[in-house]
């Protein structure tokens, strides 16, 4: 004989399920980081030029500005990420930014920059990543990337630890510099205590498209980029000036980026690093022999 059930009752288990699902999908949407959590605006929070929709932010570039954001903390290793969509259409002359820098900004200060410079429309844009160490501004390589990095997210990310330098698009490395500081005297790899993170699009008209001949069109403003992504958990936030800081990098249980697999790359990775440089990357200072009178930086020696 089949059980009957009471209608009220059935009622009251369809309101619990629902409510349960609901509560459950409340907690699902609170895990996706808002920009507030770890995030503040550097410039452009007017309104208009610096959109908060919590979990993404819009940077927009108009003829009167442009925007900027920086994390709230200072950090002094990590593996830090940003999702990013780059403007599109014609955008020669804009520059969209991901990138870590220490402080102050004295001239002596270090730098690790994922620069995208915007081109006419039809041509790809260029995804440049620079170095700045003891303020020295010239390792430049310059990048044609495999997608169009305008039509969707994607993840772009800084690995930076007592071993290595790597840049990731997605998960694909795009530059690396091993820290060999203890062997090699003179070797350059950023050493300042503490980085902070900083996103930002802004008129680069002077140097970012054709050597700065194509400017930016402002009939097609306002420019938006759109920033996802704002979990900082990969990474060990310091207090600068604290005589105790928190980031022991021994501790790989907890300071996991500083363990043996993120010593080196893969050999995974190392075959795909080895492939952007031949198919993708269309410039690099260490080639560059008339700029640097056929003596490239020491660093060029050990790539």
């Amino acid at each position: 004989m089949a059980s009957r059930v009471c209608p009220s009752l059935h009622l009251r288990l369809v309101v619990v399920a629902v409510l349960a699902g609901t509560v459950a999908s409340f907690a699902g949407a609170a895990a996706v980081p808002a920009f507030d959590d770890s995030y503040e605006a550097q410039y452009g929070a007017d309104g208009h030029h610096l959109i908060n929709r919590v979990t993404e932010v819009n940077l927009i570039l108009d003829r009167s500005s442009g925007a900027g954001l920086r994390s709230k903390s200072m950090y002094e290793s990590g593996l830090f990420h940003m999702r990013m969509k780059i403007p599109s259409g014609n955008t020669a002359g804009v520059a969209t930014t991901f990138y870590l820098i220490s402080q102050p900004e004295n001239g002596g200060h270090d730098e690790i920059d994922f620069e995208f410079l915007g081109d006419k429309a039809g041509r790809p844009v260029t995804l440049q990543t620079n170095l700045i160490i003891d303020g020295q501004s010239y390792r430049e390589q310059r990048l044609r990337l495999w997608f169009d990095p305008a039509a969707a997210f994607h993840d772009y990310k800084i690995l930076w630890n007592a071993y290595q330098l790597v840049m990731f698009v997605d998960d694909t490395p795009v530059r690396v510099l091993r820290n060999l500081t203890a062997a090699v005297p003179g070797y350059p790899f950023p050493s300042k205590p503490a980085m902070l993170i900083r996103g930002s699009i802004w008129d680069g008209s002077s140097w970012a498209t054709d050597g700065g001949r194509a400017k930016v069109d402002w009939s097609g403003a306002p420019i938006t980029a759109a920033f996802r992504g704002f979990d900082v958990d990969a990474a060990c936030a310091v207090v600068v000036g604290d005589v105790t800081p928190p980031c022991d990098d021994n501790d790989t249980a907890a300071l996991w980026w500083n363990g043996g697999e993120y010593e080196a790359l893969s050999d995974a990775q190392r075959a795909a690093y080895e492939g952007v440089r031949n198919n993708s990357m269309v410039y690099d200072y260490c080639t560059d022999e008339l700029r640097f009178n056929s003596r490239g930086p020491l660093e060029c020696s050990y790539v």
